[in-house]
């Protein structure tokens, strides 16, 4: 934790747009917001992910930074709705694999499943394509072909650090691109099964 941190000197200096404020407020509360996050989701890269939600959406906070009177409450609440709101998508994500699933009898589960599959993989395609050029090269080597993180960078001529952030930056882009575009994909699907008999 940063010594001689004073909150409310730091969130007064966030409001005016003071970067280095900001990063004490940041190196101070991450820790938590992390952990709360982990022990929720039980996912390092959604932890980290939630993490990097919260303090962006402090961030965009403004000039009313200064009026948080109680920042790790504040912080608690915006942790605790960004990972309730993971929670919901992962849930609503399987409870549309197992409707598809219970509505139809064996002999026609593969056809279904082949298209649900297919339909998933064209819109991540599409979400890959819309890559800037170093996400989607780490995204091919590292995720697409197995490489590990050092050895993409190697490849690429780039710190493991970097491919890392780089990897965190793709797989949340997609994450998001697949979560907007699934209920289209429900639907389609939906519709080509409905339509087929």
């Amino acid at each position: 934790m940063t010594v001689n941190f004073n909150e409310e000197e730091a969130l007064a200096r966030s409001a005016d747009g003071d970067h280095a404020a900001f990063r004490l407020i940041y190196d101070y509360y991450s820790p938590r917001v992390y952990h709360f996050a982990l022990k929720y989701l039980k996912s390092k890269e959604q932890a980290e992910e939630i993490v990097q939600e919260v303090f962006l959406k402090l961030w965009k906070c403004g000039k009313s930074l200064s009026t948080i009177k109680d920042l790790d409450h504040y912080l608690f609440i915006l942790s605790r709705n960004q990972a309730f709101d993971q929670l919901r998508l992962q849930k609503t994500y399987a409870r549309h694999t197992d409707t598809f699933t219970a509505r139809y009898d064996d002999r026609t589960n593969n056809t279904e499943e082949t298209i649900f599959l297919g339909e998933t993989r064209r819109i991540l395609d599409e979400g890959v394509a819309k890559l800037p050029p170093q996400q989607k090269r780490v995204y091919q080597l590292c995720h697409q072909r197995g490489l590990k993180y050092d050895e993409a960078a190697a490849q690429l001529n780039l710190s493991p650090q970097t491919v890392h952030r780089h990897m965190k930056l793709a797989l949340r882009f997609l994450r998001t691109y697949l979560q907007n575009h699934a209920d289209l994909a429900v639907l389609c699907i939906v519709f080509y099964l409905f339509a087929a008999k």
